[in-house]
């Protein structure tokens, strides 16, 4: 269950993704599955495969990207990893 975002931030983040960038957009999120975790960032580009190169230099693999038929693939980012990755892209505001 995703909450804590707004339609603006949504909007900005597809954006950012139509217009061919890396777009990071992170929200509050509560799901089973991963106990601890309560947020995630999805980040995303509408260039699959420069996804998957900004990708691969986390670590993260090409198969990982969620593929949508709205055009908004994504990798979603959790946990530990998510804050590795957002402290090294400088995105300190998207930590909660």
């Amino acid at each position: 269950m995703a909450f804590g975002i707004n339609r603006k931030e949504v909007r900005e983040w597809k954006q950012k993704i139509n217009e061919g960038e890396i777009a990071f957009l992170t929200h509050f999120w509560l799901d089973d599955r991963f106990p601890g975790c309560r947020t995630v960032t999805k980040v995303g580009c509408s260039d699959l495969d420069k996804l998957a190169v900004w990708g691969h230099k986390y670590g993260l693999k090409k198969e990982w990207i969620h593929h949508r038929r709205d055009g908004y693939s994504h990798f979603d980012l959790i946990g530990d990893r998510q804050k590795e990755i957002l402290q090294k892209e400088g995105l300190h505001h998207h930590i909660w």
